[in-house]
C-alpha cells in the first residue's frame, strides 16, 4: 500500500475569501494599465462599447449578466494577443434623468419652471456630480475589465458634436423632417414618445357601445376610450360591408355636440370586428389619423398636454380618466349606449419611465425618414457583414427593421441635446452643424425641444471613439467587434446603431457581431419585479457569494436568445465551485504542482497522465469552439466538468498514488499536475478572473493572468487505450464505493481485499491507484472474504473479494435496514392499494396512475435489495 507523500507548505490561505482580496487585486489590475488600450499598437482590434447604462442606474442582474458576457470576451481576446478596448460610459437619459431632478426639487417645494431651462440644466449637471453614475462603481466590484481612461457620457463635448453632426446632415439630405403626426404622449413627462419608449401591459377597462344616429340610418361604434368621440370626425366602414353600403357618404349626428359628421368607407376597418364599424377620431389614434389623411378629415385636439379636457362643454377641464366615466353617464341618460362590458381586458400602453398611460395625440414633432436608413441595416445583415447570434433571432429584426416607422425624435424636456434649429422672425428655419454660428438678431430662437435619448445613443459606437473627427482610436478600433446586449433592447438600441453607423460610417457597420442574451427571470421562469417580490440582487451576490461565484452563475446560465431562470441556490453551488477549485489548488500545490519543469515526453508518462492531458486537449478546443459561438452555458459546464469531476475528484487522487512512488514519477507528475491547473487557471479566467489570479500567482510566480497567454491544443494524438484504462479503474473503484456504502462500511475505513482478473483487464499497472482510492488493503495470512462482487469491463470482469468482519455494526445495520424496509413496505403497500381499486385507475388521468406505477416498482425493487442486504449481513447482533 502506498504512503501518503509528505506535504509542503504553501502560501495561501486555508480558505478562500473572496471579500478580502478582491478591491485590492480589480485595483491593482487598473493600475497597470492592463486594460488601457494603446491604438498605435499593431495587435489586431478587438473593441466592445459598453451599452450605456443610465446615469440613475444601478447594477441589476441584467447589467451583471451582460458585463460578465462582455468582459469575459475581452479578457479572453486580451490573452490571445489582440489589442483590447472595451470602452465604458454612461447614457445620460433624458426622461428618466429629469425626472429624479424633478422629485428632488418637489421636495425643496420648487419646480423647474420656477429655475428656468438654464438654472434647470446646471442643478442637474450637479445631481449628475454628485449621484450620477454609482453604477460605474459598482462594475469595478464585478470585475470589469473597462478602459476607464476612455470614459464618455452621451452629453460629454465630443459626444454632443457627433450628435450635432449627424443632425446636420441628416436634414441636410431630406431624412430630418418637421411635421404634425400622431404620437404617443405621456402626460406626467408632458413629452412625445416613441413607440419603443411605450410599454404595453393588459388592463382592465370598459367596452362601450354607442349608438350613433336614429332609425334605419343608425349606427353602432364600440370604444374603451368614450372620452375620444368628442373629437371624432367620421364613422368608418370598410366598403365591402354590405351592411352599410347604403349609408356610405351619408352623415350622422354625433352624441352629446350637435355636430353632423361623415360616414366613409376604408378597407383599414375589419369588418367582422365588433360591429364592422369604427369612430374616426384623427387627432386621438394612429389609425384614425391615417384614415383622416386618406379622406381629408379635419382633425380635433379634445385634450391638452395634461390629458385634461379642453372641448367647450360639461367635460371642459375634467382629466381624460375623469371625463370618461362622465361621458359614458351622459350617453347613458341620452339612450346612446347599446352596450357595456366590464372589465374588458385590452392591451395599454405606458410610458417605460414612469408608468403613466400614453394618449395617442397630434403633435408637431420633429421626425427621422428611417427608410433607407433602415434598408441599409437590413442589408448589412442579410449579407453577413455584420452576424446576429443565436442565427435565428435574426429574423426578430428584419420584422423590426423592414417595418419601421418614422421614428419621432423630439422630446418636450430640457435635459438632452438641445434640437440643432433655429427660427427666424420671417418663418426662416436654419439648422446649425457643430461648427457653425446659430443666426443671431431679433426675432431668432432655438427650438425648445431636445433629442429622444436613443438619437445619441444610436450614434455610441462611433461617438465614443471620436467621430466624426478622423481620430487614431477610430481608425484602430472602429468598427467594433462585438455588441452584446439583451434581445429585448434589440429593438431599441441595436437598429438604431446599425442605422447610424452606416450612414455616418460611410456604410461600415457599427459591429461585426451582435449576441443577444435572454431576460433573467426568477426560478419558476417568472419575470422578476419588487411587486412580487421575486427580485435578486447582484449586489447582495457580490456581498455574500463573491464576484466569481456570482460571474459563473450568470455565465452558466447563459444561452444565446434564451431567458434564464435564476436562483439563489445557484450562486452558492458556484461559490462551491470556487471553494473546490481553491481547495484542490492548495492540494496539488502542497503536493509539489510546479510549472518550472516542462512535462516529460508523452511515451513516459503514465495512463493518468496521458488521460488528463488528453482531456485537457479536448477541452482547450471545446472552450475556443464554445467562446468563438457566444456559447457560454455550454462552455462553463464543460469547464465545471473538467475541473471538478476529472482534475479534482480523479487526476489529484491518482497524482498522489503516482508522487507516492518517488523518483522521476514523481517529479513527472507534479510537472504534469502543474500544467494542467495552470492550463485549467487560464480557461477559467475569464469568467472567474479574482480566484484564477490568485491561484495562478501562487503556482507560477507569474505577473497576471490578465496578460498571459491563452492555452492553444498541444495536438499530440489521443492515447484511447490509456483513456479506457483510466475509466476501466474508474468504474471498478466506483463500483468498490458503491458496494462497500451498500453493505453499511463507514467511508474512511480500510477494507482487507483480494483483486482477480486485474491482468487481464489490463489493470495490473493500476492495483496500488485502485486499491488506494477505494480504501484497500492487501489481503493478510488470516484472509476470510465475507462478501464478493464482479465488476464487467471492457477488458474482462474484475472480481473484488472483501473481508467485512468488524468493519460493519451487524446490531445497528440491521436496525437502520429494518426501518429502511418498513418504509419501503408501506410505500408499497399504498401504492398497490391505489392500483386495486377500480375507481382510482379508471377515473384518474393516465400520468397519474403511471406515476403510482412506477412508485410500486420502485417500492418492490428496495424492498428486494434490503432483503438481501440484511440476508448478506453476519449472523448475530440482535
Amino acid at each position: 500500500m502506498t504512503e501518503t507523500p509528505t506535504l509542503r507548505s504553501i502560501d495561501l490561505p486555508p480558505a478562500w475569501e473572496p471579500a478580502t482580496v478582491e478591491a485590492e487585486l480589480y485595483r491593482g489590475w487598473v493600475d497597470a494599465g492592463y486594460f488601457t488600450a494603446d491604438a498605435s499598437s499593431d495587435k489586431p482590434p478587438f473593441t466592445i462599447v459598453l451599452p450605456p447604462p443610465n446615469v440613475t442606474g444601478s447594477l441589476h442582474m441584467g447589467h451583471a449578466l451582460n458585463h460578465t458576457v462582455m468582459d469575459a470576451l475581452t479578457r479572453r481576446r486580451r490573452m490571445q494577443g489582440y489589442e483590447v478596448l472595451w470602452l465604458p460610459g454612461m447614457d445620460h437619459a433624458g426622461i428618466a434623468t429629469q425626472n429624479v431632478v424633478e422629485r428632488q426639487l418637489a421636495g425643496e417645494g420648487v419646480s423647474r419652471h420656477d429655475l428656468g431651462r438654464e438654472k434647470f440644466v446646471e442643478r442637474v449637471w450637479e445631481w449628475k456630480a454628485e449621484y450620477g453614475g454609482k453604477i460605474l462603481d459598482q462594475m469595478k466590484r464585478l470585475g470589469d475589465g473597462v478602459d476607464w481612461s476612455r470614459e464618455r457620457f452621451t452629453m460629454d463635448e465630443g459626444l454632443s458634436r457627433a450628435v450635432q453632426t449627424v443632425f446636420k446632415r441628416l436634414f441636410d439630405d431630406g431624412l430630418i423632417y418637421r411635421a404634425e403626426r400622431i404620437i404617443n404622449w405621456c402626460p406626467r413627462c408632458r413629452t412625445a414618445l416613441s413607440d419603443i419608449e411605450v410599454e404595453h401591459s393588459d388592463d382592465d377597462g370598459e367596452l362601450v357601445s354607442i349608438r350613433y344616429g336614429d332609425g334605419a340610418d343608425a349606427i353602432v361604434v364600440a370604444t374603451t376610450r368614450a372620452e375620444t368621440m368628442l373629437g371624432d370626425t367620421a364613422v368608418a366602414v370598410h366598403p365591402d360591408d354590405e351592411r352599410y353600403r347604403h349609408l356610405v357618404g351619408t352623415e350622422v349626428e354625433l352624441p352629446l355636440t350637435g355636430r353632423r359628421i361623415p360616414i366613409v368607407a376604408d378597407e383599414h376597418v375589419d369588418p367582422a370586428f365588433g360591429t364592422g364599424a369604427v369612430k374616426v377620431t384623427p387627432a386621438h389614434d394612429p389609425n384614425d389619423f391615417e384614415i383622416g389623411r386618406r379622406h381629408d378629415l379635419p382633425s380635433i385636439t379634445v385634450m391638452d398636454d395634461s390629458a385634461v379636457i379642453t372641448t367647450p362643454g360639461p367635460f371642459q377641464g375634467l382629466d381624460r380618466f375623469e371625463a370618461r366615466p362622465a361621458v359614458v353617464a351622459a350617453l347613458r341618460e341620452a339612450g346612446r349606449i347599446v352596450a357595456e362590458k366590464r372589465p374588458y381586458v385590452h392591451s395599454v400602453g405606458h410610458c417605460s419611465r414612469c408608468d403613466t398611460v400614453v394618449e395617442p395625440r397630434l403633435s408637431l414633432q420633429w421626425w427621422v425618414n428611417v427608410e433607407p436608413l433602415a434598408r441599409a441595416a437590413g442589408d448589412a445583415v442579410r449579407d453577413g457583414r455584420t452576424q446576429v447570434h443565436p442565427p435565428e433571432l435574426a429574423k426578430r429584426y428584419f420584422d423590426w427593421v423592414d417595418n419601421m416607422h418614422d421614428w419621432t425624435i423630439s422630446r418636450q424636456l430640457w435635459w438632452g441635446h438641445r434640437i440643432p434649429v433655429w427660427y427666424g422672425p420671417d418663418d426662416q428655419v436654419v439648422c446649425v452643424g457643430p461648427d457653425e454660428q446659430p443666426p443671431t438678431g431679433e426675432g431668432w430662437r432655438q427650438d425648445p425641444d431636445v433629442l429622444d435619448t436613443w438619437f445619441s445613443s444610436g450614434l455610441w459606437p462611433l461617438s465614443t471613439l471620436g467621430w466624426p473627427d478622423k481620430t487614431p482610436d477610430l481608425a484602430k478600433f472602429y468598427p467594433t467587434s462585438v455588441l452584446s446586449t439583451g434581445y429585448d433592447i434589440l429593438f431599441f438600441w441595436v437598429a438604431r446603431m446599425m442605422m447610424f453607423g452606416l450612414y455616418a460610417g460611410e456604410d461600415v457597420q457599427p459591429f461585426d457581431h451582435v449576441y443577444l442574451h435572454g431576460l433573467i427571470r426568477d426560478a419558476q421562469g417568472k419575470k422578476m419585479s419588487k411587486s412580487r417580490g421575486n427580485v435578486l440582487d447582484p449586489l447582495d451576490w457580490l456581498d455574500r457569494f463573491g464576484a466569481d461565484a456570482t460571474r459563473f452563475t450568470l455565465a452558466r446560465g447563459a444561452n444565446p436568445g434564451s431567458d434564464m431562470a435564476l436562483a439563489e441556490e445557484w450562486a452558492a453551488g458556484s461559490r462551491n465551485f470556487c471553494t473546490k477549485l481553491w481547495n484542490a489548488s492548495r492540494f496539488a500545490l502542497m503536493n509539489g504542482a510546479t510549472t518550472a519543469t516542462a512535462v516529460p515526453d508523452r511515451a513516459t508518462l503514465t495512463d493518468a497522465d496521458r488521460w488528463i492531458l488528453d482531456s485537457l486537449d479536448t477541452l482547450v478546443s471545446d472552450v475556443d469552439t464554445l467562446f468563438d459561438g457566444f456559447q457560454f452555458a455550454k462552455l462553463c459546464d464543460a469547464l465545471y466538468h473538467f475541473t471538478w469531476d476529472l482534475y479534482c475528484d480523479w487526476y489529484l487522487e491518482l497524482a498522489k498514488v503516482q508522487i507516492a512512488e518517488g523518483g522521476e514519477r514523481a517529479d513527472a507528475t507534479r510537472a504534469v499536475l502543474g500544467h494542467v491547473l495552470d492550463t485549467v487557471l487560464r480557461l477559467l479566467h475569464p469568467v472567474t478572473p479574482f480566484v484564477t489570479e490568485v491561484l495562478w500567482k501562487s503556482l507560477t510566480g507569474g505577473e497576471s493572468l490578465v496578460v498571459a497567454d491563452w492555452p492553444k491544443p498541444a495536438g499530440a494524438a489521443a492515447d484511447a487505450a490509456a483513456a479506457q484504462r483510466v475509466e476501466g479503474v474508474q468504474r471498478l473503484v466506483t463500483e468498490i464505493r458503491r458496494f462497500r456504502a451498500d453493505q453499511g462500511v463507514k467511508p474512511g475505513q480500510r477494507v482487507s481485499a483480494r483483486l482477480s482478473g486485474v491482468d487481464a483487464a489490463g489493470l495490473s499497472a493500476h492495483t496500488a491507484a485502485v486499491t488506494a482510492l477505494a480504501r484497500l488493503t492487501a489481503p493478510g495470512e488470516a484472509f476470510a472474504p465475507s462478501a464478493a462482487l464482479e465488476v464487467p469491463l471492457a477488458g474482462g470482469a474484475v472480481t473484488v473479494e472483501l473481508d467485512l468482519s468488524g468493519t460493519v455494526d451487524v446490531a445497528a445495520e440491521r436496525k437502520r435496514l429494518g426501518k429502511d424496509l418498513s418504509v419501503a413496505e408501506k410505500e408499497l403497500a399504498q401504492c398497490e392499494a391505489k392500483l386495486g381499486n377500480p375507481k382510482f385507475t379508471d377515473k384518474a388521468p393516465a400520468d397519474v396512475v403511471d406515476k403510482i406505477r412506477a412508485r410500486r416498482d420502485t417500492a418492490a425493487a428496495e424492498i428486494t435489495r434490503i432483503r438481501g442486504r440484511l440476508d448478506a449481513l453476519p449472523a448475530g447482533g440482535e
